[in-house]
Parts: C-alpha cells; sequence; structure tokens
C-alpha cells in the first residue's frame, strides 16, 4: 500500500510555492500516493484539528505553477514552543494516515520539520523543501533558495523606477528590504539596480549597533552627492540592521514597540526603520540650515507572492519531485532515514542532507548563510556604490567640499565621520 504524503507550507510566502505544491502532488499521484495538503503550516496540526486539509490530485494543482502565493496558505506557527504542541502534531499527522510529509520553508520551518521528525522516529519521514526570499538557508555551492531570484528582479525593478524618481524630483529614497539576518536580498537587489548605496547587517561587527553608526553612513552619503551636484539617491536598507540594534535603544524612540514572534525572532515589520532614519538624517541636516528630501518605503510584501520567473518554476519543479523521490526511497542511508534537506548539488544532481548537518550545533537552529564581505560579489558591489569611503578622509578634494557644506574644517569632517566609515573591500 502506498504512504499517504502530506504537505504543508510554512514561515513567510515566496514565488514558486505553488509550483512546489504541485510538483510533489504531480510525482506523489503518478507513485499511486494518496496526498494531504494541510492548510496554514503548522497551525492546526498543533491543535490537533484533523479538518483543515485539502485533498489533492492532478485536478487541484493543474497549472498551478505559474501563480503566486500559496493554495495551502502559511503560517509562522512554531510546532517546537512546548512538549505538549510537539507531540500533538506529530499524533495529529498520524490520525491523518501521514506517514511521509513534505514541509515547504525556510529556517523556522526547517527546524520545525526536524523536531517533529525525532518524536516521529520511523513512523515518519520528512523532506524539507528551502524556501525563502532571504536566501539564507546553507545550501551547497551556494545554490539560492527558491523564491530570491523573482524576489530579487521584481525589487530591482521597482528600486530601478526609484533611481529614476529620485532623479526627476532630486530627492533621496530610503527603501528597507527583507532579510532577517541576511542582506542577500537587500544586496542583490541595490546591485541589480545601480542603486547609491546598500547597506546590510555583516558589514557591521556589532550586535549592539548604535543607530548614529548607519546614519553617519547614510548622511556621508547624502553629502557626497552633494558635492557632486546630484542632491538624489536611491539607498537600500536591509531589514536586519534593525535587528542588529540594541532593542533597548529602539525602544526609547517614539512609536517603537519590540514584539518577537512564535520562533522567537524580533518581528522586523514592526520596526519602522526606514521612518527612523529617514527623521534623524533628516534632523541633522535641518539643524544646519539644510534641505533634503527624503522618502521612506518598504519593500518585502510586494515581492513575496509575485508569479515565479522561470528560474523558480524549473528550480521547484525540481525540488518538488525530488522531495517525493526521497520519501519513497526504500533504501535510503540510516542518517536520513527520519528526513533531510531536499536541494541541488553539484551539476543540477538532487541531493539530501540530513537534518542534523543544517543544525547549529550551540544553537540547535538551522544555520544561517550570510553575505561574505570577502567575495567579489560583494566587493564588486561595494565598488560601484556611492558612499563616503575612508580613502576620501585622504583626499583633500572631497574632504574640503564636503566641509564647505558643513561651514567646519576638512579635520573635522574626518574626526566626525571617520569612526563610522569603513575600507573599501579590496581583491581577495
Amino acid at each position: 500500500m502506498p504512504p499517504v504524503v502530506g504537505i504543508l507550507v510554512g514561515g513567510g510566502p515566496a514565488p514558486g510555492l505553488n509550483s512546489a505544491i504541485g510538483s510533489a502532488t504531480l510525482k506523489a499521484v503518478n507513485e499511486g500516493c494518496e496526498v494531504i495538503g494541510i492548510r496554514q503550516g503548522y497551525q492546526h496540526l498543533m491543535s490537533g484539528d484533523t479538518s483543515q486539509i485539502m485533498r489533492l490530485g492532478r485536478d487541484e494543482v493543474s497549472r498551478i505553477h505559474t501563480r503566486g502565493g500559496s493554495i495551502l496558505g502559511t503560517s509562522r506557527a512554531n510546532p517546537t514552543t512546548s512538549n505538549e504542541t510537539l507531540q500533538r502534531s506529530v499524533e495529529t499527522l498520524q490520525e491523518l494516515g501521514i506517514t511521509r510529509l513534505v514541509t515547504i520553508g525556510g529556517d523556522d520551518t526547517a527546524f520545525g520539520a526536524r523536531r517533529i521528525s525525532e518524536v516521529a522516529g520511523s513512523a515518519l519521514r520528512v523532506a524539507h523543501v528551502p524556501k525563502t526570499i532571504d536566501n539564507d538557508l546553507p545550501l551547497p555551492g551556494d545554490t539560492p533558495t527558491f523564491g530570491y531570484e523573482t524576489a530579487r528582479q521584481v525589487g530591482a525593478r521597482l528600486v530601478e523606477n526609484l533611481m529614476e524618481d529620485a532623479l526627476t524630483t532630486l530627492r533621496w529614497f530610503f527603501v528597507v528590504s527583507m532579510g532577517r539576518k541576511a542582506g542577500h536580498l537587500a544586496l542583490g537587489i541595490g546591485k541589480a539596480a545601480g542603486a547609491t548605496l546598500t547597506l546590510i547587517p555583516e558589514e557591521f561587527d556589532d550586535d549592539n549597533l548604535d543607530l548614529a553608526h548607519v546614519c553617519d553612513i547614510l548622511e556621508g552619503a547624502i553629502l557626497k552627492r552633494m558635492c557632486q551636484g546630484r542632491p538624489y539617491g536611491v539607498a537600500v536598507i536591509a531589514e536586519g540592521i534593525g535587528e542588529k540594534m540594541d532593542p533597548a535603544s529602539l525602544e526609547r524612540l517614539p512609536g517603537v514597540e519590540i514584539e518577537h514572534d512564535s520562533y522567537g525572532n524580533l518581528r522586523l515589520a514592526e520596526i519602522p526603520l526606514q521612518s527612523i532614519l529617514k527623521s534623524e538624517v533628516r534632523r541633522r541636516f535641518a539643524e544646519r540650515g539644510q534641505a533634503v528630501t527624503i522618502t521612506e518605503m518598504d519593500l518585502g510584501y510586494e515581492l513575496r507572492c509575485a508569479p515565479p520567473v522561470p528560474f523558480d518554476i524549473d528550480y521547484t519543479r525540481t525540488l518538488g519531485y525530488g522531495a517525493i523521490r526521497f520519501l519513497l526511497d526504500q533504501d535510503v542511508r540510516e542518517d536520513l532515514r527520519v528526513g533531510g534537506m531536499v536541494c541541488l548539488g553539484p551539476a543540477g544532481h538532487l541531493k539530501v542532507i540530513p537534518f542534523d548537518e543544517i543544525a547549529d550545533p550551540d544553537t540547535g537552529r538551522t544555520k544561517i548563510r550570510l553575505v561574505d564581505t570577502a567575495s567579489e560579489v560583494y566587493r564588486v558591489a561595494r565598488e560601484y556604490m556611492l558612499r563616503l569611503e575612508r580613502e576620501d578622509l585622504d583626499d583633500p578634494k572631497v574632504m574640503g567640499e564636503i566641509a564647505s557644506l558643513l561651514g567646519v574644517t576638512a579635520s573635522e569632517v574626518a574626526a566626525r565621520f571617520g569612526p563610522a566609515l569603513g575600507r573599501s573591500p579590496s581583491p581577495s
């Protein structure tokens, strides 16, 4: 008797979810399996509710691969909040007759999948399909997570429009992009669109980042552009910079309340980072009697349910197929019997990584892939940014022009901005 396969989606939406669901369903149906779609991620499993399901067959998934969103919905519900919710989730799966489970999501969903597989043991095998527009899961060969390429393309087009608007209206845009821990999406969008500058959390070593430090960089970039006769630009800022800041210092700001989700993550969407940065930078210019127009934007929700580009459709169809092939494999390795993460290895070959290998040995949580600021990918992006660099402090022309704008000496400019400036990355 073929096993019953369950499919669920966790975390935030990402382009390609329906394609992954459809591909997994078609492969499972072709193998004679019954397929049960579980609505809203782990949410109803945790409460023991077996009614929130959707029987999936060829008709239900026909042509959904080009659509954004998720026909199964999604949620950030965390089955690991207690031993009781974890055990109840496993029991609900058993009550539904599910012995094979496809989980589609990011690092938190992967963590939940791993814990469920550990509790269920041999009664359940789990295939996790890595999804996140943040591109921060540890996949081999720097393979992107699905959804990232679509999000980058849509985001880059929007930032290109803002670059034209900035030029036309002589204003600045502060655009905050999604990316909780890693700056891949912000960097990818900024680099592709030719944004004036991009700020990502990886360029800051301090986990109690000072707000003034970030504002110094933005102010310095605006001043440098003014000296070039270009009082406009677009700064793309990864939201993860907010998580780098001291929460206590953020809570002292008007209108800021610090909240956490069920996985303990800071709710970055609730922190108006773009508003905070805009207000502080504008205040600095106003104190000198200078006018600068800054428009704030939050870029993220526009990207998550976009129709996937061909790359992500192709990619997710392979991953969905691979998840079912792994779940039905009778000769799987011992370390994969309870489950693992399905991904593409070298030369496009499917690979399954045991859950233990993607877990941080210190925290037990899923490892996070960060932007390597020593890489050519980052170095080239930084090379083409227009921001005040430490090398500018040794340029009498640049220092003289900024000093003239501020009504101070060049040495005072160096003292004022020097501590906040890093040196441009050098070729490795």
